[in-house]
């Protein structure tokens, strides 16, 4: 979100400490850091809201992240506005009878991957209150013309996952003040889903690519890295792949590479589309770029030139030296809000001057819909393409 500029110091900072207690997975200071920083993203909405105090057009207010709610999502706000008003906050929100539109969460993540490409290409589900998601792991090759026989049922039931999604919780807290409260629906609108987004973005896209998985200890999503096949460490989770090594991104590479995605992790064929490659942005200056750009006749240069159509997406959750190659619609992640809704009253934190501390939870859980979907690349020794760039300058020349 757009932060003013008396603030922006401030909600850097604030940014990096979040940061930093996550990496460091302290639960004291992760806490300490977000209610800091959800303070300061209340500060900018309200300072938003006080200069657009007479505004009425609405693509003004929608530029500035106030959108024209639907009914359901005003209703929804103006049920937790009441609620949270009230002298008994817990048992209010308890007993809400309307639940957060889906519309908000899609919202989120709508703003999310305008900031991190990766989002927009995998296949993205939000579950409402389930916990549990059935996931389609096979190709079209569920349908058969032969009698259902025995071994025909197992394969089609055999083509199909359930995911928990109640896993792994996702946890931010919400600082509401008064003066917050008495913006009206769309100004809360606006601050929960950045919250929410900005809670999101601190691990989500690290999950996607690096999650270890479930086992004792861990609670992650299963990254795009790891071996499914592998055993599940108590300590470490799921093991990374073996990487391929990759010295070139030319055709006869690059199809090669292709090849082994061409099948599913039970051999069967299939269509290799979305196709992505992630890499780590020092790597994709130093080593993608050279090997992916050309100099055309008209002696301009074409950046991410591949043999085969193939979207590259920078990600710094991407180790320097490796890349991940893979079908990004076939990396499912899906979210919930569950049973109980998604805003509760909250005795994990202080009551603050003039304010009161609520938790919004969010249910989640990703992974690779087959074990074959995605590549771990060493491309610590990707060659650039200068021999190519020089055959087009030859041809220009005759």
């Amino acid at each position: 979100m757009a932060i003013n500029k008396q603030n922006a110091e401030k909600y850097n900072a604030a940014a990096a400490r979040l940061r930093e207690a996550a990496e460091g997975e302290d639960a004291g200071a992760f806490e300490q850091a977000y209610i800091e920083f959800a303070q300061l993203i209340e500060a900018n909405v309200l300072a938003e809201a006080e200069r657009l105090r007479d505004e009425q057009d609405v693509a003004v207010l929608a530029a500035r992240g106030v959108r024209q709610l639907t009914a359901a999502e005003n209703k929804y706000y103006n049920a937790v506005i009441g609620a949270m008003r009230s002298a008994n906050p817990r048992n209010a929100l308890e007993n809400l009878d309307v639940v957060m539109p889906e519309s908000i969460i899609n919202e989120v993540f709508d703003d999310l991957k305008t900031e991190h490409p990766l989002l927009a290409e995998i296949d993205f589900h939000y579950g409402k209150g389930v916990t549990k998601w059935l996931m389609n792991a096979a190709e079209a090759q569920l349908a058969t013309w032969s009698a259902l026989s025995a071994e025909i049922i197992k394969e089609i039931v055999g083509g199909f996952k359930e995911m928990d999604v109640a896993q792994n919780k996702l946890s931010a807290f919400l600082p509401i003040s008064k003066a917050m409260l008495d913006l009206g629906p769309a100004w809360l609108d606006r601050y929960v889903r950045a919250v929410l987004g900005e809670a999101l973005a601190v691990g989500l896209e690290d999950g996607l690519i690096n999650g270890r998985g479930q086992s004792n200890t861990l609670h992650e999503p299963i990254g795009m890295v790891r071996d499914l096949a592998a055993a599940v460490d108590q300590t470490n989770g799921y093991a990374k792949k073996t990487a391929v090594a990759v010295t070139a991104l030319d055709a006869e590479s690059f199809g090669t590479l292709l090849a082994g995605l061409a099948k599913d992790e039970n051999g069967r064929p299939r269509k290799v589309d979305h196709l992505i490659l992630v890499v780590n942005p020092v790597d994709y200056f130093k080593k993608i770029m050279p090997a992916t750009t050309i100099l055309t006749p008209v002696g301009t240069y074409a950046n991410n030139v591949l043999p085969y159509p193939c979207k590259i997406i920078q990600s710094t959750c991407v180790t320097e030296g490796e890349a991940v190659l893979g079908l990004g619609k076939k990396y499912c992640f899906v979210t919930g809000s569950g049973k109980e809704g998604i805003i509760a009253y909250s005795d994990e934190c202080r009551f603050l001057e003039d304010e009161r501390v609520y938790l919004t939870k969010l249910y989640g859980h990703g992974q690779p819909k087959d074990n074959n979907a995605f590549m771990l690349l060493d491309i610590s020794g990707l060659k650039p393409l200068a021999g190519k760039m020089q055959l087009v300058e030859e041809s220009v020349t005759a």
